[in-house]
């Protein structure tokens, strides 16, 4: 059997398999902010402003007015993961928790029976830009989990395990593992009703950075049943097992079999999901994923009632003081400063 099975242009949003959902690359050049953390009004002429994601001037506002990002919103049925690879994030929820993070950090959330909760991109530097690239990827919850209780966790890019291989002409590839496991790494402990902390899930979400002419080989999964994705989003010319493959695709491999990657000329990254599926019917309308249209309709009607809690923090589109640094204050009053 092949190992590269299927290779695709990507698209947008990023095309997945159960039990991935969603993946997006947001990759934006924001400029120098002013005091409100936000572009200067002049340089929103043109734009969709609530609706902006044409990337004019190399950026997007996204659903914020002031400040780029996803101001409040709700979720139901799955879990959000967002890897933050530069620039910062302010979380807010209606659970009460709160953060800034980034430059690395992932935060994993899990909606559950519901939650609202925003994602603002503060633009913290008035005299310089203030680039911000992140994935985001929703993962579905199985049936017995989907009205589980809310779950906010932070993976501090500290504590995120990582590998340094060195092939045989000195080159250097680098993979974080931030979730699964991978040769003797294994990701921190994903949320308690995951499908990642299902026994057998086999799920993994790594990147990987592979120098000018690096060679790597990917270990093969645990489990003939996993399905594993390759998104090549940055480089040149790089072969996957043994074929040539253009950047910007998307590859599914045989994810029981070793997958060798050979570089090119010029730095590569890539971003591997991989699972057993869940296996489920999915029901999707919006921001809320189930098993049945009735279930969908029910959420709907559940949010209207209650507002899954409501929102605690007056602006639908808070964003911390600029000197603060990368923090997180849980549900419980937990609170994890890392500066």
């Amino acid at each position: 059997m092949k190992t590269l099975l299927s290779i695709a242009p990507l698209g947008f949003p990023w095309q997945t398999l159960d039990p991935f959902l969603f993946c997006v690359h947001h990759n934006d050049a924001y400029p120098a902010g002013n005091a409100q953390l936000a572009p200067d009004p002049a340089l929103l002429a043109g734009r969709h402003i609530g609706q902006d994601f044409a990337g004019k001037d190399g950026w997007s506002m996204y659903h914020g007015d002031t400040v780029p990002g996803f101001p409040s919103h709700p979720h139901r049925g799955f879990e959000t993961v967002t890897i933050v690879r530069n620039g910062r994030i302010d979380h807010s929820d209606s659970l009460g928790a709160t953060a800034r993070f980034g430059g690395g950090d992932v935060q994993w959330l899990t909606a559950g029976k519901g939650i609202v909760h925003c994602e603002m991109f503060p633009l913290l530097h008035t005299d310089a830009p203030n680039p911000t690239e992140l994935f985001q990827i929703w993962v579905n919850l199985p049936a017995k989990n989907k009205m589980a209780e809310p779950h906010f966790t932070m993976f501090w890019h500290e504590d995120i395990p990582r590998l340094t291989a060195t092939d045989a002409l000195g080159k250097t590839t680098e993979v974080v593992c931030i979730a699964g496991k991978l040769d003797d790494r294994q990701g921190l402990p994903p949320p308690p009703d995951s499908w990642a902390s299902e026994p057998g899930s086999d799920l993994g979400i790594y990147t990987i950075k592979l120098s000018p002419g690096a060679k790597w080989t990917l270990p093969a999964a645990q489990s003939a049943d996993t399905r594993r994705v390759l998104y090549f989003f940055k480089g040149g010319a790089l072969q996957v097992a043994g074929e040539d493959v253009p950047v910007k695709s998307v590859m599914v491999v045989q994810a029981d079999h070793d997958c060798t990657l050979a570089n090119g000329d010029a730095e590569s990254e890539l971003l591997v999901l991989q699972a057993r599926p869940i296996g489920e019917p999915v029901a999707q309308y919006g921001p809320f994923v189930m098993n049945t249209q009735a279930e969908i309709h029910q959420a709907f009607a559940d949010y209207r009632r209650t507002e899954f809690g409501g929102w605690p923090w007056g602006a639908n589109d808070p964003v911390h003081p600029r000197e603060k640094g990368r923090f997180a204050k849980h549900a419980d009053g937990k609170v994890e400063e890392r500066g």
